[in-house]
């Protein structure tokens, strides 16, 4: 029984048809989008049950959670290259240090965040905007999610390390757990209890801590993938390297979070208070799709690192081809998904309010337009990251998610009014395809994946 189950297991080192590739990385995909499920059931429980001002608390103050939690996007994508490459490269014990060094790094880096975070958090809320009860609120949600930082950045790590372990279906398995601890204690701790905002932090926080401790101890013990926790002493050349094949991951939440702020700026001066809550609903349904497409990505990250460290480059070019014909359907799909669902969906966030549904299904449906795109965009960043060019990669994301948006969001208001602000997103995605379309052309040969 146990060599037959073996047999059925995909490795990093198979040669991967379009099937095989798929069923790889599904793992990945519905990971990814029960993670980005968070959020969403906060934003959902607290419109509906707490009230608009500590909605809009919640959505000011979560761009900062997320940079901080980016940095554990950023030590999971890069480190799961390196150790990728050193498993390619016949290194399993150098592998397992480089992985345990990564993991060690970031608990030390989540306390140290979740002490300076604390004691930033009322200026950094009041600088964003913030007054009397929503300062307030703003400061209630962060303290409670920030004891969790620590298990969040985790859970980011693991996130990619489980699918360089060979492990999706387990990393999958924890990401469902956590997903239905948030939803289950969102409606105790806010429907049943009233705890409000302060239940929605504890909520995610929770979820956080099944989704970063119980990697944690699986890798601790003696398992059957290809890393454990070990013994290991920091290393700055990989900390580094890891930290700058991961730096577009990073940038990526930077830049979301800052163009978030300039998003709202703009809704604020053209459809008031309306427009920023139309937009909160419309992040919500992006985080999701976009989930998918981020999904993909982590979970081909490693296959791309491994056959590029043990210099398979017919594999490489196999890969790189299924994967853009991948994101091209899956961006179809998507696209027609989210203007068909873009009215019930806005119906379950505002549709209280008639004025608000009616904008926010108009600018969700207009926004749609850009997963068309943005799966190209967001696999070739990732792409570069696993063959270990980080400084393209965060070429990519830089452009695309801080460059090309904040020229967008700020030019085509002017001509085309609050339309303009939901097709800036499309505008931003087609300058980005073109940067993203002319490197991967231009480094084909460098690569050998073409």
């Amino acid at each position: 029984m146990k060599t037959g189950k073996r047999r059925t297991e995909i490795r990093l080192s198979d040669h991967f048809t379009g099937e095989r590739l798929l069923r790889f990385v599904l793992p990945s995909v519905v990971m990814m989008v029960f993670t980005s499920i968070y959020g969403v059931v906060d934003g959902l429980f607290v419109s509906n049950y707490v009230g608009k001002t500590p909605f809009a608390a919640l959505n000011l103050i979560y761009p900062l959670l997320m940079i901080l939690g980016g940095l554990g996007f950023m030590i999971g994508t890069g480190g799961s290259a390196v150790v990728a490459m050193a498993l390619g490269e016949g290194k399993k014990g150098k592998a397992n240090e480089y992985f345990s060094m990564l993991i060690y790094v970031t608990i030390g880096l989540g306390l140290a965040l979740t002490a300076l975070g604390m004691a930033g958090l009322r200026p950094v809320a009041r600088m964003l905007g913030a007054s009397g009860q929503m300062l307030e609120d703003c400061v209630v949600y962060g303290w409670i999610m920030l004891a969790f930082q620590t298990c969040f950045m985790l859970q980011n790590v693991f996130q990619s390390f489980l699918i360089t372990a060979e492990k999706p279906k387990l990393g999958l398995k924890i990401t469902v757990a956590a997903g239905l601890t948030n939803v289950v204690l969102d409606y105790v701790f806010i429907a049943l209890f009233g705890w409000g905002l302060a239940g929605a932090a504890f909520a995610t926080g929770m979820s956080q801590l099944v989704g970063g401790g119980i990697p944690l101890v699986y890798f601790f013990r003696k398992n059957t993938s290809l890393l454990r926790l070990t013994k290991a002493r920091l290393d700055m050349g990989i900390f580094l390297k890891t930290c700058a094949n991961g730096s577009s991951e990073l940038m990526t939440n930077i830049s979301m979070s800052l163009v978030t702020v300039l998003y709202n700026y703009q809704l604020m001066a053209i459809a008031g208070e309306n427009g920023v809550a139309a937009y909160g609903v419309i992040m919500y349904m992006n985080f999701v799709f976009c989930a998918m497409f981020l999904g993909y990505a982590i979970g081909c990250a490693p296959i791309v690192s491994y056959h590029y460290g043990a210099g398979s480059r017919d594999e490489l070019g196999n890969l790189f081809r299924k994967s853009l014909v991948i994101m091209g359907v899956s961006g179809c799909v998507m696209t027609l998904l989210a203007l068909a669902a873009a009215a019930p969906l806005t119906r379950i966030f505002v549709g209280y309010d008639r004025e608000l549904y009616l904008l926010t299904c108009h600018g969700l449906k207009l926004y749609s337009l850009s997963f068309l795109l943005n799966g190209f965009n967001i696999f070739g960043s990732s792409f570069f990251t696993a063959l270990g060019n980080g400084g393209v990669s965060a070429a990519i994301s830089f452009l695309r998610t801080l460059v090309f948006q904040v020229a967008s969001v700020l030019i085509l208001p002017v001509y085309l009014g609050v339309d303009g602000i939901w097709l800036a997103i499309v505008a931003a995605e087609e300058l980005a395809l073109m940067v993203t379309a002319g490197l991967l052309a231009r480094n084909r040969k460098r690569y050998g994946y073409a």
